[in-house]
This record gives C-alpha cells, sequence and structure tokens, in this order.
C-alpha cells in the first residue's frame, strides 16, 4: 500500500551567478513520479545537481511544484494550503543533513523535540509532554539527562539522534532522510544507520532516502530510484538495480563507489566516461557523457522502458 505518491512532477528554477541571462531558468525536477509504500525504504540517488534533494522537498509540500500531483495516505496534498497542510504534516517529517544546522542552539533539547507536539498535540499537559520528549528520546538512544542540555554540548552523531527524535515526537508515518550520514564519521554512520532501520521495524515506518553514497543505499534501501539531470533514469528494487544496472549512468555511479579490492577496483573503473560540462536540454540528457551514445538518443524523451525494472535508455547494453 502506497503511503506517499508523486506523479510528474516539475520545478524550475531561475538560475544565478554573474553569468546567467536574464530570465534563464533550470529544470531541476523534469516529470518526476515515484510512491513509497507502507514499512519500505525508497531511496533517490544522484549526484550533486541531479534534483534528488528538490524532488524530495517537493513530496513533502515545502516548496510548491509547477506540475505535477502528489498524495499523502490516498489524499491530495498538491494544492493544499499553508493551514489546511497543517495536519497533514504530522504524517510526514524530515531529517536533515546537518544535524547541527537543522537545530536551534538556543533552544534546550527538550523544547525542540517537543516543537511538533505543541503544534499537532496542543490537549497534551505539561507532564506528559514532557514524558513523551523522554520516550523518544530514548527510543533513539538518548537518556533522559539530555532534556536540559543544548546542541553545542553533544557530538554530531548524539545531536543527528536528537533530530531523529524530533521527527518521530509526532508518530509520522512517513519519514525523509535528506543525507542524514553525509555529515558523519564512517562508524557513527553505522550507528544511525542501525538505529534507523530499528525504529522502522519498531514503528512501521516508511523512508524516503536521499543519498549520494551507493554504500549506505545498499544497505538501507528496498527500491531505489537514480536521478540525473531532473528526471529519474533508473527504477527498480535495490536488488536488481544493483546486480543488473541497465542506464549506463547508473553504472558509472556505481563503478565509482570506494572498492576495497584492488582487481574489483580496475575492473569496475574500466570504461567511464570523463562527465561533460553541461547536460543536454533536449533528448537524452546524459548522451554528453555517454559512450553508448547514438544519433536516435537526440529525440529520445527519456520515459523509463520497463516494469518492475525501468530505464531511461535506448541502448542499455552497448
Amino acid at each position: 500500500m502506497s503511503v506517499l505518491s508523486v506523479e510528474g512532477l516539475h520545478k524550475r528554477f531561475k538560475r544565478s551567478g554573474l553569468w546567467s541571462a536574464d530570465g534563464a531558468e533550470v529544470h531541476a525536477v523534469n516529470d518526476v513520479s515515484f510512491e513509497v509504500n507502507e514499512g519500505e525504504t525508497l531511496a533517490i540517488v544522484g549526484e550533486s545537481g541531479s534534483g534528488k534533494s528538490t524532488a524530495a522537498r517537493l513530496a513533502m509540500r515545502m516548496i510548491d511544484a509547477d506540475a505535477g500531483r502528489i498524495e499523502l495516505l490516498g489524499r491530495d496534498i498538491t494544492t493544499l494550503s499553508g493551514h489546511d497542510m497543517i495536519p497533514m504534516r504530522r504524517h510526514i517529517q524530515m531529517v536533515f543533513q546537518d544535524p547541527f544546522a537543522s537545530l536551534n542552539p538556543r533552544m534546550r533539547v527538550e523544547e525542540t523535540v517537543a516543537e511538533g507536539l505543541k503544534v499537532h498535540a496542543p490537549e497534551m499537559g505539561k507532564a506528559a509532554l514532557r514524558q513523551r520528549v523522554a520516550e523518544v528520546l530514548s527510543d533513539c538512544g538518548m537518556g533522559e539527562e539530555t532534556l536540559s542540555r543544548y546542541p553545542h554540548q553533544f557530538s554530531g552523531g548524539q545531536r543527528q539522534r536528537i533530530g531523529i527524535a524530533r521527527a518521530l515526537a509526532i508518530s509520522p508515518k512517513v519519514l525523509v532522510l535528506d543525507e542524514p550520514v553525509s555529515a558523519l564519521d564512517v562508524s557513527v554512520q553505522a550507528q544511525i544507520l542501525n538505529l534507523l532501520k530499528k525504529l522502522q521495524s519498531e514503528h512501521s515506518l516508511s523512508y524516503l532516502f536521499i543519498s549520494h553514497d551507493l554504500s549506505v543505499i545498499h544497505q538501507v534501501a528496498d527500491r531505489v530510484a537514480v536521478m540525473f539531470a531532473g528526471r529519474i533514469v533508473e527504477k527498480g528494487s535495490a536488488a536488481e538495480v544493483f546486480a543488473s544496472p541497465m542506464h549506463p549512468y547508473t553504472k558509472a555511479l556505481l563503478a565509482a563507489r570506494p572498492i576495497s579490492h584492488p582487481d574489483e577496483r580496475r575492473k569496475s573503473s574500466a570504461g567511464i566516461p570523463e562527465p561533460a560540462e553541461d547536460v543536454c536540454d533536449t533528448g537524452c540528457a546524459y548522451r554528453l557523457r555517454c559512450k553508448c551514445a547514438r544519433q536516435d538518443c537526440e529525440s529520445f524523451n527519456g520515459e523509463l522502458i520497463g516494469e518492475m525494472h525501468g530505464y531511461a535508455c535506448l541502448h542499455p547494453c552497448c
């Protein structure tokens, strides 16, 4: 059963910078569709600037889409007003990339974690509020002694646990995890990923997991959507995508991930094309980088080929 579904999302932003022409725009998200099912983790992966974080923010209605449809728990939230979105926001919460920047340095942990409860459960008294905050912090591996402390008194991993507790406090159905471990040391990353798995099992949570790190994705994802230049270029189960990638961009991402054995590194890096400075505005956006590109790629519309394991490529096995 789908808890979050988006269809045909589009978002353009005006280009910024000294050399940008007046009115020039970039198509940050281009006809993106995906769904997150109950209790599963859908990972969206891609390089910086691929549009993955923008797609997540559109799905949450943190920013408004230019076109498309968003459903949360079966309700169309695409055009809900800010006031009407308030009761829906308790069902979908975000954990941000930077655990320090996402916490107010002037607020104690108790105040931070209780923020959402004060909005979505105003009937709770002070004692019940404190009990709920302590309970959710405990679920995230933080003791009651943390309640009166400030964010700067914690390590990066502890701050991320507080951020997760804040998101969980109002019992959401969906967590959007935007690069939740990329700012942490490798050993701490493993701890946070194990915590997220535990919480998902205990609370029947659904995750929309945004990352550029395929090693992390391999550990957590049930399904994977690969984004390039604002489009999803491959989508399928994590097992299928990792075992049999079809799109040249997915193959390049997998080949570029860290591999410990020298022989495997040599095999995986063979034939990876050098990245081009720009992507194509028409046809296949990846074709300037692609060693498999043919003339028909110039008119390809980018639609996914295949049902369970879809890929946007005319020549996947060249």
